[in-house]
This record gives C-alpha cells, sequence and structure tokens, in this order.
C-alpha cells in the first residue's frame, strides 16, 4: 500500500524496514503534499500500487524545498529501494539526483516536470505532458473566442524556471504573435497560486483597464483572476479568462466566467509514472519519453471530465 509519509533516516536504514523481502519498493519523493494538481497525480501513483500487491510506493513530502528533496533521495538510496519515481521540485534538481541514482545502480522515472535534454541522458524515463502543446492549444482557444476582435492578453505565470511556466508561456506567445489583434501587455509571476494572482488581477485591472484576456499557465491562477473579476464587477463578457489542467475546480467554473481550460491527466501521468518504475524494478525495458496528450475541455464536456475524477 501507498504511504505518504515523511520517512526519517532512522527508518531507512535497510530495504527490510519497507517490505517483505518478495515486494518491490519504490521510493518516490514528491515537491508538495499541499499542492492540488499534485494530489490527484497521487491518486493515480496509488492506484497503480493498489493494483499491484507486489509492489511497495513510498512517498515523501520536501515541502517545495530542494534540499529536503535530496535528501530524502539520499534515505532512499541508503535503504536500496528498486526504484526512484520523483516529480522533482524544479528541473535542475534532477542532474544531482540523476548522479546519486546511477552512482547506486538504481532506476530513476522523472514525472511532470521536464529537465533538459543533457540532464534526460542520466534518467532512465520520463513520463507527462508537452507544456508547449498545453500553451498552443490554450491560445488557439483564445484565438477563436476573439474571433478577429482586439485582444489585449495578461499572461499568469506560474513560478519562474519552473519548465510548465517556460514553455506554456512560450506556447502562449508563438499562438498570439501570429495574429496581429492579439497584443501581450502584461506577464507576471503568479507561483501556480490563487490568492496570488487573485491580488495581481486586481492591480491589473486598475494600471490597464483595457486587459480583455487573462491567460494562466494554471487553472488555480485562472480561478483567482476570475475571482478578482467578480470583485471588480466585471461579467463574462467583459473578459475572456484561460487556464490549465481542468482540476475539479476549474471544472465548476467553466462556462461560468472561466471560458477555457487544457485537461492535463494528473492520474495519468502518476499512474504511468508508477507503472515505468515498476516495470524497470522487475528488469525490464520501457520507452524512454512517455507522452501524456492535453485535450481542451468545452463546457459541454465538464460532467465527461470531471468523472475523470
Amino acid at each position: 500500500m501507498i504511504k505518504k509519509t515523511l520517512l526519517a533516516a532512522s527508518i531507512l536504514c535497510s530495504a527490510s524496514n519497507f517490505a517483505f523481502a518478495d515486494t518491490l519498493v519504490i521510493g518516490a519523493p514528491m515537491p508538495s503534499f499541499a499542492d492540488k494538481w499534485l494530489s490527484y497525480l497521487f491518486e493515480g501513483i496509488s492506484e497503480f500500487d493498489t493494483a499491484h500487491s507486489d509492489v511497495d510506493i513510498k512517498l515523501t513530502d520536501a515541502n517545495e524545498d530542494p534540499s529536503k528533496m535530496l535528501n530524502d533521495v539520499d534515505n532512499f538510496i541508503d535503504a536500496n529501494v528498486n526504484a526512484l519515481l520523483v516529480v522533482p521540485t524544479d528541473v535542475a534538481i534532477v542532474k544531482p539526483i540523476a548522479k546519486k541514482a546511477g552512482r547506486a545502480g538504481i532506476p530513476l522515472v522523472i514525472v511532470n516536470r521536464l529537465p533538459n535534454e543533457s540532464t534526460m541522458k542520466n534518467v532512465d524515463a520520463y513520463v507527462g505532458s508537452e507544456s508547449i502543446q498545453a500553451g498552443i492549444i490554450q491560445a488557439e482557444s483564445i484565438v477563436g473566442m476573439l474571433d478577429g476582435k482586439q485582444g489585449n492578453v495578461a499572461i499568469l505565470m506560474g513560478v519562474l524556471g519552473h519548465e510548465a511556466q517556460i514553455n506554456r508561456t512560450e506556447g502562449n506567445k508563438q499562438v498570439f504573435a501570429k495574429h496581429s489583434n492579439i497584443k501581450v501587455i502584461a506577464e507576471q509571476e503568479g507561483r501556480w497560486d490563487r490568492a496570488k494572482a487573485l491580488q495581481i488581477t486586481e492591480d491589473w485591472l486598475q494600471a490597464h483597464p483595457e486587459i480583455n484576456v487573462i491567460v494562466a499557465n494554471n487553472d488555480e491562477m485562472a480561478i483567482g483572476a476570475l475571482l478578482a473579476a467578480k470583485k471588480a464587477g466585471l461579467t463574462d463578457a467583459d473578459l475572456i479568462i484561460s487556464g490549465v489542467d481542468a482540476t475539479p475546480d476549474a471544472l465548476e467554473y467553466l462556462g461560468a466566467g472561466l471560458d477555457s481550460t487544457v485537461f492535463q491527466s494528473a492520474k495519468g501521468q502518476g499512474y504511468g509514472g508508477a507503472e515505468i518504475a515498476y516495470k524497470l524494478a522487475k528488469g525490464e525495458k520501457v520507452q524512454k519519453m512517455n507522452w501524456i496528450d492535453f485535450e481542451l475541455v468545452a463546457e459541454e464536456q465538464k460532467a465527461e471530465y470531471l468523472s475523470k475524477y
């Protein structure tokens, strides 16, 4: 059974502390148990674990602290786990993790946050969605909704430097650059956070009343923008708002202030990552890059996508 717990070094002294000898053990350092979207990814890992009696997947919480994550990796390596399944705090941390795993001869699977090509050479497999695809799909939905009208766009970005922040924003800008009626007039780091995005949007609506489109790198920030717009007395007709992830919270707002969102299968990534780590732990060959496509969600598909959670 999967265990989301902070594991002290004292109980990680040997693999026998984890499970019986005939059970594979996968160490899964995670960036944050508090992250809403990641909680669905954890559910995917749990579903795989529950379906396979010969594996024990153990999650640790780094509280978004890279040094804590490295310490968790060291503890798992000391315990001689059969594989590592990691959602990194940031892509830069994958390089030292890969070095540690390589020296120990432990297979390494990275999920959701894609490291650079050089680092990927030392990673056994990656499972995730191509972030630039999300930005392109999202921006194309905006183009369609504007239908040739002027679009004055503000972009709410995730934590600067995160692969998803960089590539979702790049995807947005690639599309918008092709349309002379669309101009990006503001962009700011919202750190994936609803409250932060609400504050930023309130300031934008004061400083740039011409803004009529807000594109967010994730749904939590899109919801923050939506709440700020409502506080300012704006209607859905005044402001187009788009997010990414199609979380249950966002789907509830779809068609009621949120104009579009792009589904990223958190459960699919979690389940897929666990499956790849399990196969590597058993010595099986796997595909290195494992992509799970993004999907634009229309308002009439709300019930269908809510059922995925």
